[in-house]
């Protein structure tokens, strides 16, 4: 366990029972740091995920049910991390859903809850660790926030709104803590295969009349010229680095991962 670069520290990864949250509390359990799970899904599965990680890393793993739209249920959750663990070292703030429509038809209720999750669960997060970092003089923020927090496209208006706001309270959180040992940084991928971006893929396939691989392809062909996508695996070894020694001066960046999209 001494060789791993991240031993006695605690991660908590909001969103992390699947997808890119899962992949980077993977990575972040492989260096050797605790780890707080969160997120939806069936309790059996969960629980065994949670056996399975302890088992193959040799680390310390807990859950929190916490819906991330209710404040009174992150603070919680913070709370819980604090009696579990002595408290959080490593905030991925990653939670995120989606929802597509033209502004003038957008239902306002998935405005808020857009809002809620992908933006403003961050800024709460993000206020209950920073007192106990701000104490060890140690800390690392990282959010998930993606390309759209870099660009827009059509009929995304919250999402994108929601990721251009988190790379300003990332930028923000990093200047507030600049003479600190705490950083706050971004991470903006373009595609991932999640869940999420499958049934994009399902659905063009299912208009177009296409194959499964070939409504992928389409897709990587819009936007990312590397014509493959992002893995969780791959963000789950950025968030390490950012949790390194030699990212301790890498402060407020919105660091792109996304096979050239912003590139264009």
């Amino acid at each position: 366990m001494a060789n791993k670069t991240l031993s006695g520290k605690t991660a908590l990864v909001t969103g992390s029972t699947s997808g890119i949250g899962l992949g980077i509390a993977r990575t972040l359990a492989a260096e050797g740091a605790n780890v707080l799970l969160n997120g939806f899904g069936d309790a059996g599965e969960i629980a065994q995920l949670q056996k399975d990680l302890a088992s193959e890393f040799g680390i310390k793993v807990d859950y929190h049910h916490a819906d991330m739209s209710k404040p009174d249920q992150i603070e919680a959750m913070i709370a819980y991390a604090g009696e579990k663990f002595g408290g959080v070292d490593i905030l991925v703030n990653n939670a995120g859903i989606q929802y597509v429509a033209n502004i003038d038809e957008f239902p306002v209720e998935k405005w808020d809850a857009i809002i809620a999750i992908n933006l403003t669960s961050a800024f709460h997060t993000t206020r209950l660790v920073l007192p106990r970092m701000r104490a060890n003089n140690w800390g690392r923020i990282i959010n998930l926030a993606s390309v759209h927090g870099l660009v827009a496209s059509a009929g995304k208006s919250a999402y994108v709104a929601a990721k251009h706001g988190l790379i300003g309270l990332t930028k923000t959180t990093a200047l507030e803590t600049a003479s600190t040992g705490i950083t706050a940084n971004a991470i903006c991928p373009g595609f991932v295969l999640t869940p999420l971006v499958q049934k994009q893929v399902d659905d063009r396939a299912a208009k177009d009349g296409i194959s499964n691989e070939e409504a992928k392809k389409a897709l990587l062909a819009d936007k990312q010229p590397s014509h493959e996508f992002v893995t969780p695996e791959e963000l789950g070894a950025m968030a390490v680095f950012l949790c390194s020694e030699a990212a301790r001066q890498v402060r407020g960046v919105a660091w792109n991962m996304d096979g050239g999209w912003v590139a264009q």
